[in-house]
């Protein structure tokens, strides 16, 4: 699922900062990459998975649920989820930290 903000919209924050103060936390990624993710239990999966771009005055954060790592050699691909009840809510969540000023 996708949210598409406004640069200004995240209070002069960098995506990074605001994410990680929104609960989620880096990955470098295999491939050099960087992510974000917030765990939903004790365990590294289930997680919320978030990747981000900008491109001008505006930021896509593109989310996902991963259920679990890989479970074959030599594939990067899991069980992931691009729709769903806990993915609509997350944006929800995610939202409220735009039109509030949660983090003074």
């Amino acid at each position: 699922m996708k949210l598409i903000v406004k640069k200004n919209q995240l209070g002069g924050l960098a995506p990074a900062q605001w994410l990680r103060r929104a609960g989620y936390a880096l990955i470098n990624n295999r491939d050099g990459g960087e992510s974000f993710a917030r765990r939903l239990g004790s365990g590294f999966y289930p997680r919320l998975h978030l990747y981000f771009t900008m491109s001008g005055e505006e930021i896509s954060f593109n989310l996902h649920l991963d259920q679990k790592k890989a479970s074959y050699e030599g594939f990067n691909r899991h069980s992931g989820e691009y729709e769903g009840e806990l993915l609509e809510i997350e944006l929800a969540r995610l939202k409220e930290y735009l039109n509030e000023d949660l983090f003074a």
